[in-house]
């Protein structure tokens, strides 16, 4: 399925990390949303999600293994080989945008 959202928007497969960063205060809320970004050098982290609000606090998102989504955060799952610069907004209810962000390499 993971392939399929990338070829259904015309984007290029990139596999995850073993790690994404996760509002874990957000849970249960929606819409949720995710964003990629490219993978800082030395960095382990590149998906960043979260339900409802966004905060701008720093301890705001928690490392997380990205296996465990498939417990916290099942509906995320398909989307996490979108590649660098790929945002999501999905429901409950179907709702779903995919886009990549302008700036984006």
């Amino acid at each position: 399925m993971q392939k399929d959202i990338c070829e259904k928007y015309g984007l290029p497969v990139l596999p995850p990390e073993d790690m994404v960063a996760i509002a874990l205060a957000t849970l249960g809320k929606l819409p949720i949303y995710g964003t990629r970004i490219s993978l800082p050098e030395g960095g382990t982290v590149s998906w960043f999600i979260h339900c409802g609000e966004h905060s701008s606090a720093d301890d705001f998102y928690q490392a997380v293994h990205t296996e465990h989504l498939r417990e916290m955060l099942p509906q995320v799952m398909n989307y996490l080989c979108l590649p660098a610069g790929a945002r999501f907004i999905i429901d409950n209810e179907g709702y779903e945008d995919v886009w990549m962000e302008a700036d984006s390499e």
